[in-house]
């Protein structure tokens, strides 16, 4: 009888050895007459633990980890194969409390199946969102994704529907269906890993997406970061064309949609939409002005939806299983779930699917551990690189759009990360107005400037040059990059900078009498530029 190991060949897991691993299993098994079939997997995003193998037995897939090449021969020792004990044995993978505590359906195949085996992935319920598309029409599938409350994963949390009925209802063609697939922010690897562990449910979501507003072409945006996604994507569009579930007939229904890749060129600026339509269109990334919005007018000037990956990815349940389904989870109006990403600091990193509401303090804790150092926890970021700063006081915030709104923050693309208490706050602002002056596109002044002189000013506060004065300079400057900016990369990047003045102000040389001095609310509402979000993939 054949034993079958998984070992992942998600980015992260490879990073980290696992095709040493997966070579050295198959060298041992060899040499011992063994016959085992590995087959390479997603990873479940259980980072602290990889590469994680697992071996499918009678009583379930028993994980082993993290499992490094020289372990390959005592796990043969311990007749891994039938799930024995080792000292690398975490017990059956789904029922190891920090995966069993999930509510995984966006990921509910990631490091389950074979990425880019189509029978997999139908084994698994792949592509019954997409028979059921084909089933209910257009108008009722824009509806039930109207209905179900999806907002948009890739940062701005702009309601879905609304998307998908502006495009269906534009009378122009031909109309295109747009992945953006760049994903940029600092600790963040959602994307990342659905195309890496489950690229099908990414061409099921885009596929109904098409079939809904009515497109024939599609494009996927993917950063050129991403070799290992470039190479899943590559192989299930092939087998997509090759089995009917892409070209001019899908599944015989008389419908065309086409599929490909396009990459980018690794400028962070074309996570913003319209950024990256001028980047598929052969242009420098530069953001344009809205009206016209892309839903209307996008790419090439035709009718164009733009979501982002996860967003694609979550579809397929919610036109399978129903909009009151995907309803029943979330909190307020946020509903469903959402892969947060834990990262920096964290003793447990990964991805962690659940429902919206869950507080943060669950996520840094309860899953991550705390920190990596052993150290108390100082500060978390929420939101990637624009996010605001929450002290460990904060943490039991609810991490919905309204409640992380409510404290001045924004929700993002999930990604959070921890720092300990060595972490210098006033360093970490200054990189906030660095990190903007390195990826503006230059198209407007107060991105372009703005975000220059705010570490130049910041460095006058931190060196004791004049601070009440620069700190009023500092305000009056975000304020015209929160207002002024084109999109939300000059517009967000206050968000970082004001909470950390807010809440850390030693680390700035200052008291809290000082910050006082400019105003006792430092914080950035998410409205206006913000609602645009520069890097709404993001």
């Amino acid at each position: 009888m054949t034993a079958v190991v998984y070992v992942p060949r998600d980015s992260s897991a490879v990073s980290l050895g696992a095709d040493a691993v997966a070579e050295a299993i198959r060298r041992e098994a060899a040499a011992r007459k063994l016959d085992v079939k590995i087959v390479r997997n997603g990873s479940r995003g259980m980072f602290s633990h990889e590469p994680m193998v697992e071996v499918a037995t009678s009583g379930g897939r028993m994980a082993y980890g993290p499992v490094a090449a020289g372990d390959a021969a005592s796990l043969f020792g311990s007749n891994f194969l039938d799930g024995r004990e080792h000292h690398l044995r975490l017990g059956v993978a789904e029922e190891i409390p920090w995966l069993k505590s999930q509510t995984r359906l966006t990921f509910a195949r990631a490091g389950v199946t074979d990425p880019v085996s189509l029978d997999d992935f139908i084994a698994h319920g792949g592509y019954r969102g997409l028979k059921h598309t084909i089933e209910f029409g257009a108008e009722r599938t824009v509806a039930e994704v109207t209905k179900s409350g999806l907002r948009g994963r890739g940062g701005a949390g702009f309601p879905t529907g609304i998307k998908w009925k502006t495009a269906a209802d534009a009378s122009a063609t031909p109309k295109y269906v747009v992945c953006n697939a760049d994903e940029g922010d600092s600790g963040t690897f959602s994307d990342r890993m659905i195309m890496e562990g489950d690229p099908f449910v990414l061409l099921e979501g885009m596929t109904i997406a098409a079939l809904a507003v009515g497109a024939t072409q599609g494009y996927i945006y993917l950063r050129s970061e991403y070799p290992h996604a470039r190479r899943a994507l590559t192989e299930a569009i092939a087998t997509a064309y090759s089995t009917g579930y892409l070209g001019a007939n899908i599944l015989g229904t008389g419908r065309s949609f086409e599929l490909e890749i396009r990459l980018g060129a690794g400028a962070y600026i074309c996570g913003e939409e319209t950024a990256m339509l001028e980047s598929i269109e052969g242009r420098r990334g530069m953001v344009r002005f809205k009206p016209p919005i892309p839903a209307l007018e996008g790419l090439f000037g035709k009718p164009t939806l733009i979501n982002n990956v996860v967003s694609f990815a979550t579809v397929p349940i919610i036109i399978e299983r129903g909009a009151e389904f995907f309803r029943s989870l979330g909190a307020g109006n946020s509903r469903g779930t959402i892969p947060f990403q834990l990262a920096g600091n964290a003793k447990r990193p990964g991805l962690i699917e659940t429902s919206m509401g869950v507080t943060l303090r669950e996520i840094v804790h309860d899953y991550g551990g705390g920190t990596a150092s052993g150290r108390p926890v100082r500060a978390v970021q929420v939101g990637g690189p624009l996010g605001a700063y929450f002290t460990e006081a904060m943490l039991d915030v609810a991490l919905d759009f309204e409640s992380i709104a409510a404290r001045g923050g924004i929700l993002g693309h999930g990604g959070i990360v921890v720092f300990d208490d060595t972490v210098d706050m006033a360093r970490m602002a200054r990189y906030a107005m660095e990190f903007c002056a390195l990826e503006s596109c230059g198209k407007c002044t107060p991105c372009r400037i703005g975000s220059i002189r705010g570490a130049e000013v910041i460095d006058d506060i931190v060196n004791r040059r004049r601070p009440r004065e620069n700190l009023e300079v500092l305000r009056d400057l975000c304020d015209t990059m929160k207002f002024g900016s084109l999109c939300a990369l000059g517009g967000l990047t206050p968000l970082p900078v004001l909470s950390a003045l807010k809440y850390f102000p030693e680390d700035f040389g200052l008291t809290p009498r000082d910050v006082e001095f400019i105003g006792a609310d430092l914080t950035i509402s998410t409205s206006g530029a913000a609602s645009t979000h520069a890097v709404a993939q993001r």
